[in-house]
């Protein structure tokens, strides 16, 4: 009886290798995947409220990631280095907004927006994506919604 190691051949090493490839291509597919799921998802379950609604409707309350619907007041747009501060309206209810970054050339007073962000304990809503309702498509679908989100200031300049 030989005890003896057998000799082997490179050949036998090759399928391990493809193996092992396979395996790391499978681990960083599945883990890109679960990468976009998840922001998917955190996106997803933003809830949209109106600025009257903050506080005051399940699912609004302050402390948790929002979406907030108003228009921009008059006069209340500041830029300070790379922040943008205004006040938002919504029925007669107003949120002040400490927007991270440039609105874009889009953004102005007088005109529904919609800020993602977090409601902080001094009740400044601290944004850092923001919407601006803009297309003619919009305002033809959605009258009543633009016509609910028009602050009384604007209001008067628009008459």
């Amino acid at each position: 009886m030989d005890l003896s190691p057998r000799q082997t051949t490179g050949t036998a090493t090759a399928p391990r290798h493809r193996n092992r490839r396979a395996i790391v291509l499978l681990v960083v597919v599945l883990l890109a995947g679960g990468i976009v799921v998840t922001k998917f998802l955190t996106s997803a379950i933003d809830f949209y409220c109106n600025v009257d609604e903050v506080g005051h409707k399940s699912g609004c309350e302050t402390g948790r990631r929002l979406r907030i619907q108003g228009t921009v007041e008059e006069g209340s747009v500041e830029q300070v280095g790379a922040v943008t501060n205004f006040t938002i309206a919504f029925e007669g209810a107003q949120m002040d907004v400490h927007y991270q970054g440039d609105p874009g050339g889009l953004f102005q007073e007088c005109i529904p927006v919609v800020v993602h962000g977090i409601v902080d304990e001094d009740g400044t809503f601290q944004g850092d994506k923001l919407e601006v309702k803009h297309s003619n498509e919009y305002a033809a679908e959605n009258p009543d919604r633009l016509d609910d989100a028009k602050s009384a200031a604007c209001s008067q300049l628009q008459a």
